[in-house]
Order: structure tokens, then C-alpha cells, then sequence
């Protein structure tokens, strides 16, 4: 039955008490009250009992089936007026129940109401307004001021101002313009632009989000799965308390009373409402969080490991110097750049970034590309069979560094750069510096998290260690260990797990992700590699800000707070109830408006958590279990 029925029932159900109500203050024929309770009754109870039914045939005992029992058992023995407000209380109690979810959801609600629905395209010369849905990959997509964008894409004209509030939480526009990524969802405070469809539909960064937050509501908590085993158990076993209750007293009423008060469904709700909220709460400021086991781990969190390059750094390096050795510095970049051209690395970006913006022009393509994971890459280029990259893999293909080159990378390396080496055949023709620097919240981020009763702070990076350790003393890291491969982080993350330790993994979901696949949970930074990073992260902060981790630790804790006041709240005002219940000072049907009033309740106070904003300057939370102290173990 739709709940529109459902609702319409229920405002039937109502006039007739409300003429009921009149009868009796009126001093009508007690025929006609009771024949207008008995029918508002059977009105309120046929959804209640239809639902008791269908959930009776799966072998499933429903809260409904409790309280069709009592209208059924209530009309047997004449309490018509008990009858009729247990049934009306139940529907008008899911009723807002339905009302406050609605109010728990609308920050979930608000950023599906955000999804583009048109898009103008130019095909063939001929402009026109389509829907979002049908535009292709490669299409060129045209959004002017005040326009949502339709797709993900690259901008090829134009410039303009771009909120992109719906996908990274924050409200301050971004400045767009050629070259630069645009996201589907943002919306174009003013300017003008022309983009090139990269992904389109379902693929869209936004609709993944959107499907992401709808599987998180689905995915459920341990406490929630405890509580649903529990209620399985539980409802059933209040239906023989009741026969018992009866048994022993001989009085029909209260076994009925008895058996609605009992009802856990504001325990069954408490956690739920309350991971709902949350992970709304968390969408709309930027934090994609899977559901509720993923809140209850982070909440538990006592140690974090940081990526370096993209998550503690800002991840847009520059390069600094550039040497070569026997050969030109112009012509070192650009043999650099043109190798690099098909490198997704943030630093083989940067080499690129530098050849094109001193004008060089990139002609010769790369070929035989050999990408060495987490040392470089080996390509041939105009004849020459070229290496770019690290000490680590020099070593490996075996490539010998000199005294000189030996000194000046060195040197560039304790200056915090990170020394980017470039091999023709054998010989070591020059070096690249490159800088990154740390991100402006870094180092008030992990002041908040140690306040947070982080204890253990370490740094997994495949950078050299001198960079590593600067970065590591200027933000207070515990631990740093450096020049270590993909393979090794996720060895070293593995290793200090468990024994008192829950850890997170954080890193930018691409380089990182099986580092961030092992962890107790994995945290991605930024929409960079968003395809990657939603695929293996449990969490991904969208807006490429490491404040947002402190801002999802906080908003864990203070939902797994929330549950844990539910389920407290839930199961004291049934205890308190049942003894009012068993002294006779409460009926059924103020029994039943208390219980419906503590499942309100219940709702409202896991909407509080949709408005959550954690205190930045917030006391120290001394840790839920203190953690056994423990060593990372070094790389042979």
C-alpha cells in the first residue's frame, strides 16, 4: 500500500475519532460512539494488518503484527476507545517518523535535486538544447552564467567562476579556464565557457557521488545489524511474555498493553536515522563516507598514515632547477618533457608544465613506453633509449650515478627537492629539481587529529628521504619512511594493523590504492583519479582539503555518540514504560502515544547530526581504547 494511501487512511481515521469525540461530549447514543470507534479502528488497522500479513508469510514478526494483535484483542474484549487510538497512534507515530526522515534526508535530497537535467551542445554548427543524458563523449558542451555543467569534461574556450559546492562541499568559486577539468553538477557563477565531453551519463563524477550515497545509507552498521538480529528475537519473545503476562494475571488488557509497549521500534530506528544523517552530513561537506561500518571504524580510528606527494603536500609541484651534464639545460627539459608527455605522474606533469611555459615546443613522440611502477619510466625518443626517474630505479636497470651527479642531486635533496634523474642508454645526462610544497592546512590538521586521540601519525612516501624528513619535522609526523614502492606501503600497512591498532590509510587513491585497499580504512584526497579513489577508498574527501579528514573523524564520532544516545533513550523508555505498565499506571493507549512519542524522539535527535559543524578548537577526546604502543618496521 503507497504511503499516499496510507496517509488518507490515516486523516480518515482521525474525523471519526474527532466525531467520536463529539458524541461523547455531546451525550449521543452510546451505540453510535462505539459504532464510530469500532470503525475507525478497523479504517486505521486494515494498513497496519495488511503489512502484520505480508511480513507474517516471509516468517518475519513485524512491530505491526504486535500492535494488530492488541486492536484485534481490544475490539474482542470491548475496549472500542483503546482499539481505535492504539491503530490511529501507530499510523500518525509513521507518519512523522516519515515527516522527520524526509527533514534527516534533505541534505541528501537537496544534492539530488542538483543534478543537471539539459545541456546545450554545438553539433555540426548547429546549436542546441538536449538532455543531459543523451550528450556523447566528445561533444562540445556550452554552459554561460547561472548554468549547471552536464558532464565532466576539459574546458577548450572561454573563462569563468565555477561553484562546486555539490561535489566538494565548498562554496567559494573556483576560476576556470583553458585546459582546466570541470565537473558535472558545478555551477557557473559567471563567465563563459566551451567544454569538451571526457565523461558523460552514469560516468560523471556527480552521479557517482549520487550513487555512492545511496549505497552508504544502504550499508549498514555492526551495531544496526546487532539491533535488527536482536529485534528478530526480541519481538517474537514479547509475543510469549505476553500469553505469560496473561497467564498469570488473568487480565486481557494489560497482556495486550503489555505486548505494544514492548515493541522495540525505537531501537530498531536508532541506528539507522542516525547513519542516514551522518553520511548526509558528511556528502554535503565535500566527505563521501560508505556507510555505516565505515563510520563506526573511523570513529575508532587511533592511527593514520599519510601519503606525501598529493595528500600532505598540495600535490602541484614545480620545478626548480634544471642541470645537465654535457648537455644544454633547454635541451635536458625538453627531451624531458616530450618522454613525459604520456605520464599521469604529478611530477612528470610538472616537467611538462615547465617546458611549455618557456615556450618550448614538443614535437617527438614517445615510444615503447615502460612505465616502472613507483621508480619511473623507459621510453625511446628521437633515437635514444631514455630513463626518467628515481635512485631506485637507476639501481634496478642498473645505471651507475657519478661522483658529480652523485653530489648536486644530493645537495638539491636536502634543500627539500625531490631530484628527478635522466638517463640517455648508460650515461647520466642531467637532473631535475622539483619542489612541492606542503598544503596551508597540513599542520593544523594534524594538531586537530592529535587532539582527536590520533596517537600514531606516520608518513609512507616513495620520495627521497631527505625531501621526506623535512616535510615530516615541519608538520610534527611521528614517524617518516621514504623511498619505498606501492607494493612496500601496503607490506608496511599491513604490519602494524591490528594488536590495539585501528588505521587509516590516506593517500590520493591512484599510486596509493593498495596501501589504502589494506588499511582498517582507506581514505582518498581530492577528485584526482576519482575513479580509482571511489572504487578502493571506504572514504573519499572530495574537495582535496586534508581539513576534511579532521572534519570526517569529528562528524564519526559524534554519529556513533548519536546512536549510542538512541539506543540508550530506546531501551530506557520501554524499561520505564513496561513498569508503568506492570503497575497499571499506564493504558494502552497512552502507553502507545509514549512509545510513538520516544520513536519521534529518537528521529529528532539524529537530525541534529544534519546540522553538525565540529568545533575546530574541540578539548581532547581521550581515546575509546588506549592503543598498545607499536613500531613500523623499516625496509630491509
Amino acid at each position: 500500500m503507497r504511503i499516499q494511501q496510507v496517509n488518507k487512511i490515516m486523516y480518515a481515521a482521525g474525523i471519526l475519532l474527532l466525531a467520536a469525540l463529539a458524541a461523547y461530549l455531546f451525550n449521543w447514543d452510546r451505540l453510535i460512539l462505539n459504532t464510530l470507534l469500532i470503525i475507525a479502528s478497523v479504517t486505521a488497522g486494515i494498513p497496519i494488518f495488511i503489512k502484520a500479513w505480508k511480513a507474517t508469510r516471509l516468517k518475519m514478526f513485524s512491530i505491526d503484527l504486535l500492535v494488530t494483535i492488541a486492536v484485534i484483542g481490544a475490539l474482542i474484549i470491548g475496549e472500542y476507545v483503546e482499539s481505535a487510538a492504539v491503530s490511529f497512534l501507530f499510523l500518525f507515530g509513521a507518519f512523522l517518523e516519515g515527516r522527520s526522515l524526509e527533514k534527516s534526508r534533505a541534505s541528501i535530497k537537496s544534492l539530488m535535486d542538483m543534478t543537471p537535467l539539459k545541456a546545450t551542445v554545438l553539433r555540426d554548427g548547429i546549436r542546441s538544447e538536449i538532455k543531459a543524458e543523451d550528450v556523447v563523449e566528445n561533444d562540445l558542451v556550452i554552459v554561460q552564467t547561472g548554468e549547471k555543467i552536464p558532464i565532466d569534461g576539459r574546458v577548450v574556450s572561454g573563462s569563468a567562476d565555477v561553484n562546486e559546492a555539490a561535489i566538494t562541499g565548498e562554496s567559494v568559486p573556483v576560476s576556470k579556464d583553458i585546459e582546466d577539468q570541470v565537473f558535472s553538477g558545478s555551477i557557473l557563477d559567471s563567465g563563459y565557457l566551451e567544454i569538451i565531453a571526457e565523461s558523460v551519463g552514469e560516468d560523471t563524477t556527480f552521479s557517482k557521488i549520487i550513487e555512492l550515497i545511496e549505497e552508504a545509507q544502504e550499508g549498514k552498521a555492526k551495531t544496526q545489524r546487532f539491533l535488527e538480529r536482536f529485534a528478530a528475537i526480541y519481538t517474537p519473545g514479547i509475543i510469549v511474555l505476553s500469553a505469560l503476562v496473561l497467564l498469570v494475571t488473568q487480565d486481557v488488557h494489560l497482556s495486550l498493553t503489555f505486548l505494544v509497549i514492548a515493541c522495540p521500534g525505537a531501537l530498531v530506528i536508532s541506528a539507522p536515522v542516525s547513519i542516514v544523517a551522518g553520511v548526509g552530513n558528511g556528502a554535503r561537506n565535500g566527505i563521501l563516507i560508505k556507510g555505516g561500518e565505515v563510520m563506526e571504524n573511523l570513529a575508532k580510528l587511533n592511527a593514520i598514515v599519510f601519503d606525501k606527494t598529493g595528500t600532505l603536500t598540495k600535490g602541484k609541484p614545480e620545478v626548480t632547477d634544471v642541470k645537465g651534464f654535457g648537455i644544454s639545460e633547454d635541451e635536458l627539459l625538453l627531451m624531458a618533457a616530450e618522454a613525459e608527455v604520456i605520464s599521469e605522474h604529478h611530477l612528470g606533469r610538472a616537467i611538462v608544465n615547465e617546458a611549455k611555459k618557456l615556450g618550448l615546443k614538443l614535437i617527438n613522440q614517445p615510444s615503447n613506453v615502460k612505465v616502472l611502477k613507483g621508480r619511473g619510466i623507459e621510453v625511446e625518443l628521437d633515437g635514444n633509449q631514455l630513463y626518467i626517474g628515481n635512485r631506485k630505479g637507476l639501481s634496478d636497470i642498473q645505471i651507475t650515478i657519478n661522483d658529480e651527479v652523485e653530489q648536486y642531486a644530493t645537495e638539491k635533496e636536502k634543500e627539500g627537492n625531490t631530484a628527478v634523474f635522466i638517463a640517455n642508454g648508460q650515461i647520466v645526462i642531467g637532473v631535475i629539481s622539483i619542489a612541492d610544497k606542503v598544503r596551508d592546512e597540513a599542520k593544523s590538521t594534524i594538531e586537530q587529529l592529535k587532539q582527536e586521540g590520533i596517537e600514531h601519525l606516520v608518513m609512507l612516501t616513495g620520495d627521497n628521504k631527505h625531501t621526506a624528513n623535512i616535510v615530516g619535522r615541519q608538520l610534527g609526523i611521528d614517524k617518516v619512511f621514504a623511498e619505498l614502492l606501492p607494493e612496500r606501503k601496503a607490506e608496511m600497512v599491513k604490519e602494524c594493523m591490528g594488536k590495539g591498532i585501528n588505521l587509516a590509510m590516506i593517500g590520493d587513491g591512484v599510486n596509493d590504492a593498495p596501501a589504502i585497499a589494506t588499511a582498517d580504512v582507506g581514505i582518498a584526497m581530492g577528485i584526482s583519479g576519482t575513479d580509482v579513489a571511489m572504487e578502493t577508498a571506504d572514504v573519499v574527501l572530495m574537495a582535496d582539503r586534508l581539513d576534511k579528514l579532521a572534519y570526517a573523524l569529528k562528524l564519526s564520532k559524534a554519529t556513533v555518540r548519536n546512536m549510542k544516545q538512541n539506543m540508550f533513550f530506546a531501551v530506557g523508555t520501554v524499561v520505564i514504560l513496561l513498569a508503568g505498565v506492570l503497575t497499571k499506571n499506564v493504558n494502552l493507549a497512552s502507553g502507545m502515544f509514549l512509545h510513538e512519542l520516544s520513536v519521534l524522539l529518537v528521529i529528532v535527535n539524529a537530525m541534529r547530526l544534519v546540522r553538525f559543524k565540529p568545533n575546530k578548537n574541540s578539548s581532547k577526546i581521550i581515546p575509546l581504547k588506549k592503543a598498545a604502543d607499536y613500531e613500523l618496521k623499516k625496509s630491509a
